[in-house]
């Protein structure tokens, strides 16, 4: 048995910040606000896979690379989605989700 942080500390730390990037995903119009969100959404999944790895195989580091693949993963999409809003901005002079209703087609 393994002495120190329990578990459980790490899955409700990693279940609050899920939820906290639904709801500023859902609530939030603005669409920088929304990516971060997202990102936090991935954060909180980042520590699940940190939590289980070290809980269930402690001298592995599966959970470490997956988590590592996924900041790799967040980050090239953080890029496209700022050069994204970068050019709804240029077009529309804002970044609110209800104002590029005419990028529909």
């Amino acid at each position: 048995m393994q002495t120190g942080i329990p578990i459980e500390y790490f899955l409700i730390t990693a279940t609050v910040m899920f939820f906290a990037g639904v709801y500023g995903f859902i609530t939030r119009r603005n669409l920088i606000t929304m990516l971060m969100s997202v990102e936090l959404m991935l954060n909180a999944v980042n520590i699940n896979f940190v939590a289980f790895n070290r809980y269930l195989y402690p001298n592995l580091l599966e959970g470490q690379f997956f988590s590592i693949f996924i900041i790799a993963v967040a980050a090239s999409e953080a890029a496209v989605a700022i050069a994204i809003i970068i050019n709804i901005y240029r077009n529309y002079q804002s970044i609110d989700v209800d104002k590029t209703d005419q990028m529909k087609y």
